[in-house]
């Protein structure tokens, strides 16, 4: 074999190593990277709706997974005789229908057995804790638990919390007045995703829907609340 065939063979040897090693180095990120990782998905992100919306931008690089448990959760919910959680776990379970037809993401509803005895939160955990995977939730207790499991949290309320207000002052939007607040002459409402809606000057507005322009948004870890006013009327100042 001449120094020019054998020059070639090594070019090619080299090739075949480096072109081996990338095939190789990109087989084991899909297998470890974040994209295999699976979230499990509780009640509260569900009543909450949000996660529908991360999910469409395409935002989170994981499987999306629903346990059954989950869902026969919020079934119980909606039949139960809470009128306002149970209008939010009807919602909940229309976000678990409309995030399986979403193209940008992997959904799967894991038919698990929940065990009797055992509790929801428990079976998300020992779900998470036997895939490496990680729970999405904004229930403050699963929260804290899951995080003392060693187990990685995704919380629609902290993200929330970095990100521009939904509600800006002065904005208005529509509410139902479905009750009173702390206050005797406040009114309260919730919006369709659940957000508290405390209204001045409208106690009186029980069972009717008004228009109310956004005085204060309020974002923290435990959840959101807007306090609003009825347009034109200015807000009530607080006793000394």
């Amino acid at each position: 074999m001449d120094p020019v065939q054998i020059v070639i063979l090594v070019i090619l040897l080299l090739i075949f190593i480096e072109t081996t090693i990338i095939l190789f180095a990109r087989s084991l990120k899909a297998l470890t990277g974040p994209s295999s990782r699976k979230v499990f998905i509780d009640t509260s992100s569900l009543m909450d709706g949000r996660i529908l919306s991360v999910a469409r931008t395409n935002f989170l690089g994981y499987d999306l997974i629903i346990p059954s448990s989950v869902i026969r959760e919020l079934q119980l919910i909606a039949d139960g005789k809470d009128d306002e959680r149970r209008s939010r776990a009807r919602f909940g379970l229309d976000v678990a229908n409309e995030l399986q037809r979403v193209e940008e993401v992997n959904v799967e509803v894991l038919q698990d057995k929940l065990d009797r005895g055992d509790f929801v939160d428990e079976r998300l955990i020992e779900l998470a804790k036997n895939s490496h995977g990680l729970i999405c939730t904004n229930d403050f207790n699963l929260n804290k638990v899951a995080t003392a499991e060693g187990i990685d949290v995704l919380n629609i309320n902290d993200l929330a919390m970095v990100l521009k207000n939904q509600y800006l002052k002065g904005e208005r939007i529509h509410i139902k007045i479905t009750g009173t607040g702390s206050n005797k002459n406040q009114g309260v409402g919730h919006l369709q995703d659940g957000t508290m809606v405390v209204v001045d000057n409208a106690a009186t507005r029980i069972d009717s829907d008004i228009e109310v322009e956004v005085v204060k948004y309020l974002q923290t870890s435990a959840g959101r609340m807007i306090f609003a006013k009825i347009p034109g009327q200015k807000p009530r100042k607080k006793s000394k």
